[in-house]
């Protein structure tokens, strides 16, 4: 099960439109969701769903199975923590914890930011949604020691908690 706020919620009808949609356009709202392929693949191939639950397993099933390529597919789909892409509404929403804090804060998620990229190669990725910036890079800080495999392991996760949000909120909207 997930934590999403509005996991025992089905939207019988918003989810059958979903499963039920063109493949390309399904394909297209999937990949709104994560900006990996296979991903994307992967999910609208266990269409269709029975409820919202199913979803969310074929998201979590979909994240297990991913190549180091398929990750660094989905990571692309992601504005740098600290910097939501401008006009982004999802990159807003979810980072919406770095709104109005102190620039030295911001210069150390800065900082803490390209150290991190320079070490791994991608950007961090972490569930934002609700998440101050002071919590965001006290988990930049702690996770850096990791070494590539273990951060790959905890950005898989990190990617299906973003997943599961995305899926719940397309579903929420669509009703």
């Amino acid at each position: 099960m997930t934590n999403h706020p509005h996991a025992s919620v089905d939207a019988p009808g918003a989810l059958g439109a979903l499963a039920a949609a063109e493949a390309a356009d399904l394909e297209q709202l999937l990949l709104e969701v994560c900006s990996s392929p296979s991903w994307a693949a992967a999910v609208a191939a266990t269409r269709p769903w029975p409820d919202r639950a199913s979803l969310l397993a074929a998201n979590a099933a979909a994240m297990a199975r991913l190549t180091v390529a398929d990750l660094a597919d989905a990571m692309a789909g992601h504005a740098r923590i600290g910097k939501p892409k401008a006009g982004d509404a999802t990159s807003e929403r979810e980072q919406a914890g770095i709104q109005g804090v102190d620039q030295a804060l911001l210069d150390d998620l800065d900082a803490a930011n390209a150290a991190y990229e320079a070490k791994f190669g991608h950007v961090f990725l972490i569930c934002a949604t609700g998440r101050t910036a002071a919590t965001m890079l006290a988990a930049l800080r702690e996770r850096y020691p990791n070494d590539a495999a273990t951060e790959a392991e905890i950005v898989r996760g990190e990617l299906r908690k973003i997943n599961d949000i995305r899926l719940g909120r397309l579903l929420d909207e669509s009703r």
